[in-house]
């Protein structure tokens, strides 16, 4: 199978963490699939401080770029340090856990003369998400689908295609950590790029996950980020009108008779409640859509 999307050239970035297991064959089918498509390519390890072998077993395997960070750094810094090296506009990220298909790729390099970001969306019955995370998983894409306006099926894939320029200019609001991707997703679908849903199987993990006990804690900064970082208007607007309805309903409690007097404080501080909340996300939204 052979692919013109203008001959689009790829870097492909795989962070690697602790995946002494697998990492070969995900690097060889990774090879196989690319080969397939007749396309320039250079495929980036990040070896993110791996305590098992996974760092020697990268020296034996050919035709890659290894970068090898001292100490665990995250997933995010992976990806930016693997971005940061590459030599083409067009960054591929894959996990080097197994989990992502390669022979999806094509589908979503075909994507590429339309769209500035193409996700391959964990969908369908050939998903082997962990019960722990689906849930969690379901409410952020379906938070995330209300700030942005638009449907999200799988906000933090972690096999995607997107432009390398995106990145560099949004450089400072990607994080070292596991939010990367959802911070990407946000940003193109905030701030106008192009984006598409593509969807592929998920297998089931080899190995063990290197989420942490913290993670809930770390899913709800994750939620909290999105509100203030993308769309706050979204989030402060409905809690203002919230606040409003409280005052509306102190006033008509009076006039129906349930209180025998008018809270007028409680009515005054209500409305200025809801005033102030209002106008602290409008300001949040200004300064949002400015970044």
């Amino acid at each position: 199978m052979e692919i013109n999307s203008e001959k689009i050239k790829l870097s492909i970035v795989v962070p690697v963490y602790n995946e002494e297991e697998i990492i070969i064959q995900v690097i060889n089918d990774l090879k196989k699939a690319l080969s397939q498509l007749n396309l320039e390519y250079e495929i980036i390890a990040v070896n993110d401080g791996s305590s098992d072998k996974s760092g020697e077993i990268l020296e034996t395997i050919r035709e890659i770029k290894i970068i090898n960070h001292p100490y665990n750094r995250g997933y995010g810094a992976s990806l930016k340090t693997g971005i940061k090296n590459s030599k083409y506009d067009w960054i591929l990220i894959i996990d080097a856990d197994g989990t992502y298909p390669t022979e999806s790729i094509s589908k979503l390099i075909e994507k590429t003369r339309e769209y500035d970001l193409v996700i391959g969306s964990r969908e369908g019955k050939n998903v082997a998400i962990p019960i722990e995370r689906k849930y969690a998983k379901r409410f952020l894409n379906k938070f995330a689908s209300y700030l942005a306006g638009r449907k999200i099926p799988d906000l933090n894939s972690g096999l995607r295609l997107f432009r390398k320029d995106i990145v560099f200019k949004y450089w400072d609001l990607f994080p070292d950590r596991f939010s990367f991707t959802s911070t990407l997703t946000m940003v193109c679908l905030t701030h106008g790029y192009e984006t598409a849903f593509v969807p592929i199987s998920y297998n089931k993990r080899s190995g063990k996950s290197s989420l942490r006990p913290t993670a809930f804690f770390s899913f709800l900064k994750l939620v909290i980020k999105l509100s203030l970082f993308f769309r706050p208007i979204r989030v402060f607007g409905p809690i203002s009108l919230f606040i409003l309805m409280g005052a509306v309903f102190v006033a008509v409690a009076f006039f129906i008779g349930i209180t025998p007097k008018f809270l007028d404080t409680t009515f005054v501080v209500l409305c200025a409640t809801a005033l102030q909340t209002f106008f602290f996300g409008l300001l949040a939204e200004i300064i949002a859509y400015n970044k």
